[in-house]
């Protein structure tokens, strides 16, 4: 049983490692081009980019909290629109195990800088 719990927590860690650097870029609305998220001006055609709006609608702390009080019935997951995970979290709720991973989900979250958690759930 710990080593699903510590499997889940590992590969969660590092593919949202993978995955954050492909969700932290923009494009260019004139050529297309990948670039980065600061940038104000296209570094392939010199257009300037409009910034991207800031939607800071989800908090790191209500994540926190919810994962941590209401982790094991997936509150969490649905407060961040991962809705799948939070209908397995709800199957697997009698089983505890949704309720140890909310809690460990709760410290990452608690650990997690504000811009790293944006860049991730938005």
């Amino acid at each position: 049983m710990l080593y699903v719990i510590f499997y889940h927590l590992i590969v969660s860690v590092y593919w949202r490692e993978d995955t954050l650097e492909a969700q932290a870029k923009k494009f260019c609305s004139e050529c297309g081009e990948a670039i980065n998220p600061k940038a104000e001006i296209c570094p392939k055609c010199g257009v300037r980019v409009a910034p991207a709006p800031a939607n800071n609608s989800k908090s790191r702390d209500t994540a926190g909290l919810l994962a941590l009080f209401l982790g094991g019935l997936g509150a969490h997951k649905f407060y961040l629109g991962n809705t799948k995970m939070g209908i397995i979290y709800i199957l697997f709720c009698w089983t505890f195990i949704p309720a140890i991973i909310g809690f460990f989900e709760a410290i990452q979250f608690f650990r997690m800088p504000h811009d790293v958690f944006h860049a991730r759930y938005g």
